[in-house]
């Protein structure tokens, strides 16, 4: 995947006879290379793998994927957003450039995105391109992880009273802002695939277990971890009175409800048989992560 997402910003600059701002292209390069879980990327393939997807297909789209993933921390590391100086053990791009060559950044790699899953080496059916776009950008938007950060933003009182209050506005802020991205990951692999409804049902019900997982792991970790081990501030959420599960349920009661996901997760890919081993322990990977 490191590989791949250089080479496509690589082409994003040489193409064509327009010249690209080198600057702008670097901020891109330092936002995406050199470091990062891949985890949304690798949910693709794997599900990819499910419907025998060739490999180049589910990798390109795992690609498209982490641009738009790698835009919105550009963006949430801003700050006007969550004011974070560290990411990956790195300065965050805003601290590397300045802010403004840095929402540019995260603005290109947003459109690089959708330049990827049009191109035909995504997938030959233009079908199936236009149903990968439309799902990618539901999901990443207003109804998606922009409209989770909003409300992310509300539960710190940025605009007033009026922000999620109860564990039912918890658990919906963290599937747009979070789990959306996560599902998509799933779901774009049974598009790429042709899966039937009962199947992309099975695997979106996966992919929204594993998304609130994720989430809850990562609470876990602002709590519990330390920057250096990290790569980020710890501490934070606490700090800036965010709302999330493990405030409201303690460490313990956070840990039983990733627990009962794990178990979900692994239920919801009983169609699948062994063929879907690798999700299962994937489910079990991002509830135990300590990064």
């Amino acid at each position: 995947m490191e590989a791949l997402l250089a080479t496509l910003i690589g082409e994003a600059a040489e193409r064509g006879e327009i010249a690209r701002p080198p600057r702008l292209i670097a901020a891109m390069r330092h936002a995406m290379l050199g470091g990062g879980k891949r985890l949304r990327p690798f949910l693709l393939a794997e599900t990819a793998a499910l419907f025998d997807v060739p490999r180049a297909q589910a990798l390109l789209t795992g690609a498209a994927l982490e641009c738009v993933h790698g835009y919105s921390l550009v963006h949430d590391d801003l700050p006007a957003m969550d004011n974070d100086d560290l990411r990956r053990g790195r300065p965050t791009v805003h601290k590397a450039f300045d802010e403004a060559t840095a929402i540019l950044a995260g603005d290109a790699l947003l459109t690089l995105a959708f330049d990827v899953l049009a191109r035909p080496q995504t997938h030959p059916d233009a079908a199936v391109r236009v149903a990968l776009v439309v799902a990618l950008a539901r999901a990443a938007g207003v109804g998606g992880m922009v409209g989770g950060q909003m409300l992310d933003l509300a539960a710190e009182g940025r605009f007033g009273a009026g922000g999620p209050q109860t564990r039912d506005d918890v658990i919906r802020l963290q599937a747009m802002k979070t789990g959306a991205l996560l599902t998509f990951a799933c779901e774009a692999g049974a598009i790429l695939g042709g899966a039937d409804p009962a199947q992309r049902d099975a695997i979106a019900a996966y992919g929204q277990a594993v998304g609130r997982a994720f989430q809850i792991a990562d609470d876990l970790i602002d709590v519990e971890g330390e920057a250096a081990v990290v790569g980020k501030q710890t501490g934070k959420d606490a700090a800036a009175g965010k709302a999330t599960l493990v405030g409201m349920l303690g460490i313990a009661g956070a840990r039983n409800e990733l627990a009962a996901l794990v178990s979900a997760a692994r239920a919801a890919l009983s169609p699948f048989g062994d063929k879907a081993a690798v999700l299962k322990a994937t489910a079990h990977f991002i509830a135990e992560r300590r990064v």
